[in-house]
């Protein structure tokens, strides 16, 4: 299966929310979308679910259109999709109902989702003596228990192609580790997914391919281990019990951070790195650490985009389709 995103386009107004976006999934595993807040990932996401019109591009699975109607597309959108004042367990329920489960199953595998995701006392909450039985509405629960059940809803189907907007955004640690290992274990079940998320460990953890956008624009998009190849090993880290400061000075290298763990440098190549090392040998300083490494994706990330941009939202008429499909 070869899902693929040929120049997708989307304004609003003037704003240009997304501005000639591709990019191809040919096998299994995860693609990551990355961008900060206002960065056009949602709007993006959307107009590949047909949430949106696009104003041009097109999206591809197989060659053919991608349609929701004819693949079984789970989605778990950033914002909260419950409605508020209804039982959990009927709006798991319709959801899976909408997907064209029987009852029996639709059961089954609230069951099990409700196991795994530690939600069973919401589901089936018990009965006790002398009091009425009252159903969890979605609004009594906490947010981070709301998007287990938002994450159960994706999920139901078991569908082929998964879409995760934020997933991990607003949950504790035991959360966010629960939340990876279901993550995980649709991976293995060899499932195509395509991630959205300004976190860059668990895009490190999940995504083998990425784009990163700004304003709309891809301005990084590939293979990560090739990004991180390209940039060279180029981020040095060095702790020395003395004061290096003055070989640094004479080599005339960058120093990007200076702490009492060690000092960040930015060196032109890696002879540059070995000319300090030698220097420091020469000295016969004491080097605790001494590492060489390719730019982490936090770096690239921030250099791409750009440390002092401002995370501006999305536009206003893409902040009404998103209130629209949330109520």
């Amino acid at each position: 299966m070869s899902f693929e995103v040929k120049h997708l386009q989307k304004k609003f107004g003037e704003k240009q929310a997304v501005e000639d976006l591709s990019f191809e999934l040919r096998q299994p595993g995860v693609y990551a979308l990355l961008g900060t807040n206002g960065a056009g990932k949602s709007t993006s996401i959307r107009m590949m679910l047909g949430i949106l019109a696009k104003d041009h591009g097109e999206v591809l699975l197989n060659g053919e259109n991608f349609d929701t109607r004819k693949v079984n597309v789970g989605y778990l959108a950033e914002e909260r999709g419950l409605y508020p004042k209804y039982p959990i367990m009927d709006q798991l329920m319709y959801f899976a109902a909408l997907k064209g489960l029987s009852a029996d199953v639709a059961m089954d595998r609230i069951k099990y989702w409700g196991d795994r995701l530690k939600v069973t006392e919401y589901l089936f909450p018990e009965r006790k003596l002398g009091k009425k039985f009252k159903p969890t509405l979605a609004e009594q629960m906490s947010k981070g228990n709301q998007q287990k059940i938002q994450l159960m809803a994706a999920l139901i189907s078991d569908p082929e192609f998964l879409i995760l907007d934020e997933p991990l955004s607003g949950l504790d640690p035991v959360n966010t580790d629960l939340f990876k290992s279901v993550i995980h274990e649709e991976i293995d079940k060899k499932k195509y997914i395509i991630m959205s998320s300004h976190q860059m460990p668990v895009i490190e953890e999940f995504c083998e391919d990425i784009t990163i956008l700004t304003r709309g624009k891809a301005v990084v998009s590939g293979n990560l281990n090739e990004i991180k190849k390209s940039y060279g090993r180029v981020n040095l880290f060095v702790k020395c019990d003395e004061d290096i400061s003055d070989d640094i000075r004479t080599l005339g290298i960058k120093v990007i951070n200076d702490t009492p763990a060690g000092v960040q440098l930015k060196v032109k190549n890696e002879s540059e790195a070995r000319n300090l090392l030698k220097q420091l040998c020469d000295e016969n300083k004491n080097v605790v650490r001494f590492e060489l490494r390719e730019p982490s994706l936090h770096e690239i990330f921030v250099e791409s985009v750009g440390a002092g941009q401002d995370a501006d939202t999305e536009d206003t008429e893409s902040d009404k389709a998103e209130g629209t499909i949330s109520e």
